[in-house]
């Protein structure tokens, strides 16, 4: 296996620049991974594929705004990205500008001072803020967007879920950005279970992988919960023989982060792809998912289209298989589809 594999080309003109309105107006296409059948619908009839007793798994986490300004002693700027809090002052950043070495403060527009502690990785810094940063954000922060898109936002809250409700994000959980409130309720007036996990989503998410085998890429870590009740429902809806349903990849990876710890489940089918019990969880993960991995949790899956060579198309191509899942990007192409953050969105079942 080599990144290469997970390499294709895309069309400029295929990224995303902005959303469409209303949310669920998106484009989605259904995948039936075994049949390998396509269906082209609109997001607000996915409905259509899911049946009672079936579990969505949304992430609730919110996007912070996350991307500071700041000026060096010689009035030289220098761009912060927080991606990591580590304790109240200090945070996990990283960095745009020239020699911000250990030891430099730095003046944060709109902020309270900082200093910069340490090197971490690449371009990422250890920065220690003279007051705890989050009560500036609201005034000093600005939403960070993917380096994919170039037009700025009217709405912000179009660059969060309908349901984020846990801060802590450097981007957006974007498959669950095609959901409205009206459609989730229309969703639990026919049954199907909505519950919620929370994974902080890190900006390693966008960047592609550079090693050319993917297992020596370092994982990023990211933090995640899954609570008791979200762990319970989904215990009692495969012992129904009914469909877990992640609504993303950061679901994905909590999700089996979290089956990763149970112990055998009774009541599945024999030929089910989840064979572990699913208990709450509580901390940072760091799985990795590719082509090979045994899905403990996750029957069927709500996604966008990724970017090439990118850690998500790895796991995607886990679920689906690689030579299908890059055949039906292909095809998405060709029928227009709007590729990556702010683009239409995949079902695969």
């Amino acid at each position: 296996m080599k990144t290469d594999d997970f390499d294709y080309h895309l069309s400029e003109s295929c990224i995303a620049q902005a959303p469409v309105e209303p949310r669920d107006s998106a484009r989605l296409l259904v995948l039936h991974r075994s049949t390998r059948q396509v269906d082209h619908r609109v997001f607000r009839e996915i409905g259509d594929y899911l049946e009672p007793g079936d579990l969505l798994i949304l992430n609730r986490t919110r996007v912070i705004p996350a991307r500071l300004y700041a000026r060096k002693p010689t009035s030289g700027r220098v761009e912060l990205l927080l991606l990591r809090r580590l304790d109240a002052w200090t945070w996990e950043c990283l960095v745009g500008g020239q020699r911000v070495r250990p030891g430099l403060r730095l003046a944060v527009e709109g902020g309270p001072s900082a200093e910069v502690l340490a090197d971490a990785n690449g371009a990422e810094r250890l920065v220690r803020f003279a007051e705890p940063i989050e009560p500036f954000l609201h005034r000093a922060g600005h939403v960070p967007l993917p380096p994919y898109i170039h037009r700025l936002l009217d709405d912000p809250e179009r660059y969060q879920t309908v349901y984020a409700t846990a801060p802590g994000s450097a981007a957006a959980p974007t498959a669950g950005l095609h959901f409205t409130t009206q459609l989730l309720s229309d969703l639990r007036a026919r049954g199907i279970g909505q519950e919620y996990v929370t994974l902080h989503v890190g900006l390693d998410t966008f960047a592609p992988v550079s090693e050319d085998d993917p297992l020596s890429h370092p994982i990023h870590r990211e933090w995640c919960e899954i609570p008791l009740a979200t762990a319970s429902a989904i215990n009692s809806a495969h012992s129904l023989g009914k469909r877990v349903v992640a609504v993303g990849t950061t679901s994905v990876r909590a999700l089996e982060t979290a089956a990763r710890s149970g112990g055998p489940r009774q009541g599945r089918s024999a030929d089910s792809t989840a064979a572990q019990s699913v208990q709450s969880f509580l901390g940072d993960t760091s799985l990795f998912i590719l082509p090979g991995y045994e899905f403990k949790c996750v029957d069927a899956l709500i996604t966008n289209f990724h970017l090439p060579r990118s850690t998500l198309l790895m796991l995607v191509s886990a679920f689906t298989g690689r030579e299908l899942i890059l055949d039906t990007y292909a095809a998405a192409q060709r029928e227009g589809y709007r590729f990556y953050s702010f683009g239409d969105a995949m079902l695969i079942l």
